[in-house]
């Protein structure tokens, strides 16, 4: 992916990744991150090998934090019982043959852009974001509240911004290689950060550059849990046009008060620089200066906060995205895009509460899809993939939808609402874009959506096909 690799690899019967992905296949090519790091630099593709390989210029990860179900998003089962599909339908879609959940209609209109993989597979129903994204051999509940454990393997996105930090000139030094909204996963819930989007062993300066959001949410959120007595007025149900991204110090006080503290906190390590150059000149001091100015470079960034500001938009256009938190994130993502960033993720994070938050609906399952969930999904993700389109960006950016997990096949009807707990052995994700078959899907499940019936799909196989393309 964002041609970070070098050379291209090609199997022992010549098809290239890229074209086994085409071809409808991603299993059993995966090529683990610890191989690829190995890769310090890109370099041309040698003669011989299919020039549009690396055609991806950026991607868009979408992350719904908590895990969606299976049989509501991208692999319904109609045949099922009705304690395996649920109260939920299927329909058709632009992509013939394909069928997904009756509650995204507008998803239905883009399925012939998108490849829908359905068997994909991971021996840990965790909210593991650290495992499904770094591709780290083994995992367990120890690493979940770690995120700086030194076991831990760097993000997807780490590993693209240190590719591109070694390509001179690849991204404007004012734009972050890899960057986070709408805020630090996890900061804005009652629970510590936990593992997930760090750079690991690659160090800090690779982590991704987390802006933040202020603005006051519209709705109510529905309850997590029959337990929950307090209101949530969550921005992911809905968020007014005034709310907005900031960067660094930029807040109520003015960007000219934000300045001033930055120049000061500058002029500050610039002293203490004069004394510590005298002492050390090793590449380490010099790695670490570059760092800190690409830091202070990003602070300052009128292109990166113009980026941000989304009042330049039309207002058709942002309640096309769905006048939401996730739809207002995708909408800055696809600015990121055009301003030069390489790397970005949107989190559908949890909010003031976190047991069962976000799409972690072990309880209230139904009335958080239908009210909540399902149509924020459908109008950011659809949204996107068209607003790419037109502006012919859909082709160099590649577009993912994928989580730690699935959702269990069978319907939980003891809480109110009822409920689907974590499941890994099987789930789905999407992707389009950068080079991605249209209109396809890759494996598929059981009649009951819980056990994959043909080409399971790991993570890592997920990374490494990203990492290709």
């Amino acid at each position: 992916m964002l041609s970070v690799l070098g050379n291209p690899v090609r199997l022992c019967d010549g098809v290239s990744r890229r074209e086994a992905l085409r071809l409808g296949g991603l299993g059993a090519f995966g090529l683990g991150l610890d191989q690829f790091l190995k890769v310090r630099s890109a370099q041309a593709a040698p003669a011989g090998f299919d020039a549009s390989f690396g055609k991806a210029k950026s991607c868009i990860l979408l992350f719904p934090y908590g895990s969606p179900p299976q049989h509501e998003t991208f692999d319904p089962k109609p045949e099922a019982p009705a304690e395996i599909q649920g109260e939920m339908k299927s329909i058709s879609t632009s992509a013939p043959g394909v069928s997904i959940c009756d509650h995204l209609p507008l998803m239905a209109g883009v399925m012939d852009r998108l490849t829908v993989v359905r068997s994909v597979t991971h021996p840990y129903p965790l909210h593991c974001v650290a495992y499904t994204t770094s591709g780290i051999p083994e995992y367990d509940v120890s690493l979940e509240t770690k995120p700086r454990d030194n076991r831990h393997w760097p993000y997807l996105g780490s590993v693209v911004g240190y590719a591109r930090d070694q390509q001179a000139g690849s991204v404007p030094a004012d734009m972050p290689r890899n960057i986070g909204l709408p805020w630090l996963l996890n900061s804005r819930s009652d629970i510590m950060p936990l593992a997930g989007p760090y750079a690991a062993f690659l160090g800090q300066q690779y982590d991704p550059f987390w802006p933040s959001y202020v603005g006051p949410g519209t709705r109510v959120g529905p309850k997590l849990s029959d337990a929950q007595t307090k209101q949530v007025i969550d921005p992911y149900a809905g968020c007014t046009p005034e709310g907005r991204f900031v960067v660094g110090d930029q807040g109520p006080a003015s960007t000219e008060l934000a300045l001033d503290r930055l120049n000061l906190r500058r002029s500050l390590l610039d002293q203490f620089d004069d004394v510590r150059r005298g002492i050390d000149r090793d590449r380490t001091v010099e790695t670490f200066d570059r760092h800190r100015q690409m830091a202070f470079s990003l602070l300052t960034s009128d292109r990166l906060r113009g980026a941000l500001d989304l009042s330049t938009e039309p207002i058709a256009r942002r309640e096309r995205y769905g006048m939401t938190l996730f739809g207002q994130s995708c909408l800055a993502a696809r600015r990121l895009v055009e301003a030069g960033c390489p790397f970005i993720t949107v989190f559908w994070d949890a909010y003031e509460i976190f047991a069962g938050c976000a799409w972690d609906t072990h309880a209230n399952h139904y009335p958080r899809l239908k009210e909540y969930l399902l149509p924020g999904m459908d109008l950011a993700f659809s949204a996107l993939i068209l607003d790419l389109e037109e502006r012919g960006l859909l082709d160099e950016t590649l577009v993912l939808w994928m989580s730690e997990h699935g959702r269990t096949p069978q319907i939980d009807s003891k809480p109110i609402g009822a409920g689907r707990h974590h499941w890994s052995r099987a789930y789905s994700i999407a992707a389009a874009g950068g080079g991605v078959a249209r209109g396809r899907v890759v494996g598929s499940t059981d009649p009951t959506g819980g056990d994959v019936a043909d080409t399971p799909v790991s993570p890592k196989d997920l990374l490494a096909t990203s990492l290709h393309l």
